[in-house]
């Protein structure tokens, strides 16, 4: 390997890993992926197998990692692999830390120690905002993180930006605020949407609990954010980037948009369980992309509609084929 366009992905079998790996494989790259040993699953990625190429190695064992690395040398090396489930940061903080901060500095140590030009992104999140002063958020905006998940993404985020400093590394942070497609496991609130209002549609079920209806977010397609991280490795300096829509929309106006894409009112089907119902956060996650659209050309090409209609849609083939019985609540 070791080509002008060779990728390595950690995090390939995720939702963000897939529709990467996609993009670089329709510019001509060589695509590896790095799974941990003894794994062999691709995920989202599976439907890329013979596509891709796979090595092993883990990320918090230096000596697997530095073999991985060196192995592939490659061009650019994304990494992606890392918790995203936020509510799961509670029960594990330490774990959490060490899979997103920790993995993080592992990965710069050894592309500083292999010396080999590669240029590195990791993707931070909206969320080391948190009780921000101000919304929405850019790059100069202060944190103040409210949870284990985002206190490690930005421990991530800050530690990047020194050895960048520092050492000279081409190494991009994108913050990324929430980003969402087909691919999102059923945990996360919008799969949780849009599989039921796809599964009310066909008689399956007769109604979706929520909690906070007025939480805001900032909503962007999957694919749209990984061409925001292709397009920081291509700059001749590296840097940092809010990748967002730039428009805030509550939970209630995404239930809304999926199930009025199936022709149905969500006022007849959502129902809110208090204990579920969280404070209301006092800065709404709100992300300004000026900079990634001044600098970078960025800008999201599947607007909000187009996002809830394509997760419904997927999720009605779904059901439709057969996948009834998997169901979330």
């Amino acid at each position: 390997m070791g080509t002008a366009a060779s990728a390595l992905i950690t995090g390939v079998s995720g939702q963000d890993g897939s529709f990467l790996a996609e993009l670089l494989l329709e510019r001509g790259y060589e695509v590896t992926g790095l799974l941990k040993t003894g794994e062999d699953s691709l995920g989202a990625s599976e439907h890329l197998r013979g596509e891709l190429a796979l090595v092993h190695g883990e990320l918090l064992e230096p000596d697997t990692l530095r073999a991985a690395i060196a192995k592939v040398r490659p061009r650019e090396l994304y990494h992606l692999a890392a918790p995203s489930f936020v509510p799961a940061s509670w029960q594990r903080p330490g774990e959490t830390l060490a899979a997103i901060a920790g993995s993080t500095a592992a990965v710069l140590e050894t592309v500083r120690a292999l010396d080999e030009g590669t240029r590195v992104f990791v993707p931070s999140s909206g969320a080391i905002f948190g009780e921000a002063p101000q919304s929405p958020q850019n790059e100069q905006t202060p944190c103040r993180p409210t949870n284990p998940y985002a206190v490690a993404k930005l421990a991530a985020h800050q530690l990047l930006g020194a050895l960048r400093a520092n050492d000279g590394l081409h190494a991009s942070s994108g913050i990324a605020f929430n980003h969402e497609s087909e691919r999102r496991p059923e945990q996360f609130v919008t799969r949780r949407i849009t599989r039921a209002a796809a599964a009310v549609s066909l008689g399956l079920r007769d109604q979706l609990t929520l909690g906070s209806l007025d939480a805001v977010r900032d909503w962007s397609f999957a694919g749209d954010i990984v061409h925001g991280a292709w397009l920081m490795l291509q700059q001749q300096e590296a840097d940092d980037y809010v990748l967002a829509s730039g428009v805030g929309r509550t939970v209630r106006e995404f239930a809304h948009t999926a199930f009025a894409c199936v022709g149905l009112d969500a006022e007849r089907y959502v129902r809110v369980d208090p204990s579920l119902v969280r404070a209301p956060e006092s800065t709404p996650s709100v992300g300004d992309p000026a900079k990634a659209r001044a600098r970078l050309g960025w800008e999201p090409r599947v607007s909000f509609q187009q996002l809830v209609e394509r997760m419904v849609s997927a999720d009605l083939r779904e059901l439709q084929a057969g996948g009834a019985h998997r169901l979330a609540g």
